[in-house]
């Protein structure tokens, strides 16, 4: 990372970032920038009003935000928003709002464990909250839909680029492996009228797709399966997605999930992982920084040398990376 500050200082911002990421999660909490959305630019008395919360408070929280570019303020004390204050609106097609109210809350507290995870490898998260992700979220509903709308606004804009720079008109029959809600077979099926899909997730994720599937008219072309990839997964597919699974597990559960697609999938069948590919050196990449939560759950992010190694375990070989977006790839295998 790069400044013109002196170092101490850089480093001292550094080090008090927990407070920025506090400070946009309150912000968030306070509906601060959908309020400016609809009634324009406000001053903290009209925001103490709207919110409940202490006028004065609100001022200097967004002072400090304008400050680093999250809302601005104008003549009379004013505070509108700003490109960046705008990922904060609910409906934003940028919105970060979910993050930042799952970034300070829920992944906040896992972060007090982070010297414990790296000084075993792992396990933080379940020493902060008491049981690893899912089942903590199936336990505490009003979070896990949080998370649920962070996971769409974060992955959502890979869904096109994913089925433009791909060409899935070459299977007859696509598996989404823990394909969620169904937005990215829905994607592949919507612009390969002659290939069908197969919806595979858990059982409770199984019955909230049946909606989605069904509203976008594909019923008949979709087959949604419920079960669990470490038992099984659907045979007879000619392409198995796995799009931000595999990095939620260790190298040993990796090679197993990777294992019950080779088995399952047609001769010349493909293994698509729709995924970061950490490049090597010291050059930034945002899922340099997500290893660590990934390193919390006992997941990975892999370069590619990580990639052949578990592809090679699972007795498939790495064909080639097809970028995606910036930041994301889809990591093709075939049986070796």
């Amino acid at each position: 990372m790069e400044n013109n500050l002196p170092p101490q200082i850089a480093m001292s911002q550094m080090i008090f970032g927990y407070v920025t990421t506090k400070a946009i999660h309150v912000a968030a909490k306070l509906n601060i920038a959908d309020l400016l959305s609809e009634h324009g630019p406000m001053d903290s008395s009209e925001l103490e009003r709207r919110t409940g919360a202490h006028g004065e408070s609100i001022f200097r929280l967004l002072r400090a935000l304008a400050s680093n570019g999250i809302f601005k303020e104008i003549e009379n004390g004013k505070f509108t928003l700003t490109p960046l204050a705008e990922c904060l609106k609910e409906n934003s097609p940028n919105s970060t709002k979910a993050m930042a109210l799952s970034a300070g809350s829920l992944f906040y507290k896992t972060y007090n464990e982070f010297l414990f995870c790296v000084q075993n490898g792992g396990g933080g998260w379940v020493k902060a909250l008491g049981a690893p992700p899912f089942e903590y979220l199936q336990k505490h509903p009003e979070e896990g839909k949080i998370f649920d709308r962070m996971m769409t606004d974060i992955h959502g804009s890979e869904t096109q680029p994913m089925v433009q720079n791909y060409d899935f008109s070459v299977f007859k029959t696509v598996v989404d492996i823990g394909g969620g809600n169904g937005e990215v077979i829905s994607a592949v099926l919507n612009k390969n009228p002659d290939t069908k899909g197969i919806l595979f997730d858990l059982p409770e994720v199984i019955q909230r797709s049946r909606v989605n599937i069904a509203a976008g008219g594909l019923k008949e072309r979709c087959q949604l399966v419920a079960g669990n990839f470490f038992g099984s997964v659907p045979n007879g597919g000619d392409a198995y997605i796995l799009r931000h699974i595999v990095h939620d597990w260790s190298d040993e559960d990796a090679v197993s999930i990777l294992t019950q697609c080779r088995k399952a999938m047609n001769p010349g069948g493909k293994v698509l992982v729709v995924e970061a590919v950490i490049p090597p050196g010291n050059d930034p990449h945002p899922f340099k920084w997500l290893d660590l939560t990934m390193l919390m759950i006992n997941g990975k992010e892999r370069s590619k040398e990580q990639f052949e190694e578990v592809f090679t375990s699972a007795g498939l070989k790495l064909n080639r990376i097809i970028p995606v977006t910036p930041a994301i790839s889809i990591v093709e295998g075939t049986v070796a």
